[in-house]
């Protein structure tokens, strides 16, 4: 029995013996993988740039009262369409009381001289029509007459003109009448009736009555990074996403790009402005953000490979062209490269069409 124990316990340790050879000749013998394979094809590569921006109207107009005073009444509101010369609003003016202490007075004085001329001329016309008077005598008072009722008019209408802003020969163009000085879109009416508002002159810049904008000629208006400021010039084309409108994309020209950049979160950012090519059909508000996509490089129909499959050495590019499939067998063959948009890139020289070449990815061990 004793025997039987000892042999079992020498066979088993014989097997563990072999087990552990064969585990690790099998753990020293190299892996095989298999990777991915790629072909060479014809393509068209962009090399492209985004701006960030936003859309504005290329003249957005604010429009100032000629006068102080009081909202009196407010005839537009934002989004109303308005011709140069339509009326926004009307101010109702507060006078200063010197002044209209003064007016009235003056008014007064004029209304008592012209009723006594008025009394002299009529009285004279009957002496004059009876010849108890000569011509040279009536026609001085006529004259005063007629200078008198001018006075008198006159102090009437800077009286009203203290009082209410206006005058009965000025009503339709006073400059209590608020007008539009373009034709287009209300963007903004930041005041309501009984506010108070100011003209503008030297010390400050007036109270904004409402802004204008022809919406139809918009701009987009971003910036672009230093290190692509260079690759950019006045005329190129831009494709144009706007974030509220995802189905749409407009085309714009790029017209204007800032001689000094300004430091912006540590990078030195230019700013660009395009004009946008909008359709009638699209309404587009002001202030959308928008991205711009510049083309900055093309290459049509040329020959492209993934990019992940170049290893670069040095100064130098590489792929791994395919030998054999079964099993794969590879062959480290250099290349000359071109333009890349980061995902494909341009093979000069190198590489035939249908080429086939390791890509990067590993589908088995």
């Amino acid at each position: 029995m004793k025997k039987v124990l000892k042999i079992a316990a020498l066979i088993l340790l014989g097997l563990l013996v072999v087990w552990t050879f064969v585990f690790l000749w099998n753990k020293s013998r190299p892996k095989v993988q298999t990777y991915q394979i790629e072909e060479a094809q014809i393509a068209t590569i962009e090399k492209k740039t985004v701006a960030t921006g936003k859309v504005q109207p290329r003249n957005e107009i604010l429009i100032k009262p000629q006068m102080s005073g009081i909202i009196g009444e407010l005839y537009k509101e934002a989004g109303d369409k308005v011709q140069a010369g339509d009326v926004i609003a009307k101010i109702q003016v507060i006078p200063d009381m010197v002044t209209l202490s003064s007016a009235e007075s003056r008014s007064t004085r004029a209304k008592l001289v012209f009723e006594q001329s008025k009394r002299n001329f009529e009285r004279d016309s009957v002496l004059f029509d009876k010849e108890v008077i000569s011509r040279e005598e009536f026609e001085k008072v006529r004259l005063q007459y007629q200078n008198d009722r001018e006075e008198l008019k006159s102090a009437q209408d800077n009286l009203s003109l203290v009082r209410d802003g206006v005058t009965a020969s000025t009503a339709s163009t006073s400059n209590t009448l608020i007008r539009s000085t373009v034709t287009g879109t209300i963007l903004d009416v930041p005041i309501k009736v009984g506010n108070s508002v100011i003209q503008s002159n030297n010390f400050n810049d007036g109270t904004t009555i409402a802004a204008v904008a022809d919406m139809s000629d918009m701009l987009f208006v971003g910036k672009i990074d230093e290190t692509e400021v260079g690759r950019v010039s006045v005329g190129m084309p831009m494709k144009i996403t706007i974030g509220a409108m995802q189905d749409e994309s407009l085309t714009a020209d790029l017209e204007y790009v800032s001689p000094k950049g300004l430091e912006e979160s540590g990078a030195i950012l230019f700013e660009m402005k395009a004009a946008m090519n909008i359709p009638s059909n699209i309404f587009v508000r002001a202030g959308y953000s928008a991205n711009a996509e510049i083309i900055l490089d093309k290459r049509e129909d040329v020959l492209t490979i993934p990019e992940t499959c170049v290893s670069f050495s040095n100064d130098s590019a590489f792929v791994h062209l395919v030998t054999s499939l079964e099993p794969q067998e590879f062959k480290r063959t250099p290349v000359k490269i071109g333009l890349s948009d980061g995902i494909k890139i341009e093979v000069v020289e190198g590489l035939k069409l249908n080429d086939k070449i390791r890509g990067n990815e590993i589908i088995a061990n």
